[in-house]
């Protein structure tokens, strides 16, 4: 255990993780890969994920790497990527995880950005995962409604999600400390586009005021626009805010992409964002 400890010091020295990052991070690498077999926990711990100040329900940090403009060249602009917001969407998870090696390796500056690996650590690092988090809640309804009142995402889960417990909206808008931390990160970061990665309808989703410039098609993923529903992201992001939400459905939940589909998908959204932004 000592010969780990110092290994795991010098390791996270190599990396400028600060002491309380790297109790936060070593302890959340360690279930993240236990977790997913596609994400290492040494590989976890290069990535150097920062406490956001936020946590789930059940305690885990909320965890966040940027990608910050580089002094030689002015970003188009900022992006948020999120991944996991469902538990029981594994592969969103681990492909976001693939998309950050890439940017350590290749971030050139061309945007700024912030991303959230895993949305739902508890509904997603449970024995047996699950959508909701902690608290029963989808965290893609429990977002605020504007202009439909406080309780539209409940009635509409009591009438036509027939109160279906997988889509529970929660009692009230933002009652999960989840939602309202990237609530609140919108708030910070501005994005101009929030990319969300979800599974498995294999499709790709957009959300705007206006749909012209919706993606026909990123990587193998084809464009089927769903609407959006009271207390989605999409609602309050796209159709509120006015801020693009591009929604990245993998065909499986548990099964990743192939290596080829990874590098594929990651290169088309950045061409699309490099167009649309």
């Amino acid at each position: 255990m000592t010969e780990h400890r110092v290994g795991l010091a010098l390791l996270l020295a190599i990396c400028g993780v600060t002491p309380v990052a790297a109790a936060d991070a070593e302890r959340a690498c360690e279930r993240i890969s236990a977790k997913l077999a596609s994400v290492g926990y040494a590989e976890c711990l290069r990535l150097d994920l920062q406490p956001s100040g936020f946590r789930s329900v059940e305690g885990f940090p909320l965890l966040i790497k940027e990608y910050p403009p580089l002094a030689r060249r002015e970003p188009l602009g900022r992006v948020l990527l999120i991944g996991g917001t469902h538990g029981d969407e594994l592969s969103s998870i681990s492909i976001v995880f693939k998309w950050m090696h890439k940017l350590e390796k290749h971030h050139s500056g061309l945007f700024h950005w912030r991303i959230n690996p895993l949305m739902n650590p508890d509904g997603a690092l449970r024995k047996r995962h699950r959508r909701t988090n902690a608290k029963g809640v989808d965290l893609n309804r429990n977002f605020v409604t504007p202009g439909a009142g406080n309780g539209a995402a409940l009635r509409y889960w009591r009438v036509s999600a027939r109160q279906n417990e997988r889509r529970y909206p929660g009692p009230y808008p933002l009652s999960e400390p989840e939602s309202y931390w990237l609530y609140h990160e919108i708030e910070r970061f501005e994005p101009d586009v929030i990319v969300s990665v979800h599974a498995p309808h294999r499709l790709v989703d957009y959300d705007a005021p206006s749909r012209r410039n919706a993606p026909r098609r990123i990587g193998h993923l084809h464009k089927r626009l769903l609407g959006t529903y009271p207390g989605s992201l999409g609602h309050y992001a796209g159709l509120h805010l006015g801020i693009p939400v591009v929604t990245l459905e993998l065909p499986h939940a548990g099964i990743m992409p192939s290596r080829k589909q990874i590098s594929w998908l990651w290169t088309d959204l950045v061409r699309w964002l490099r167009r649309n932004i």
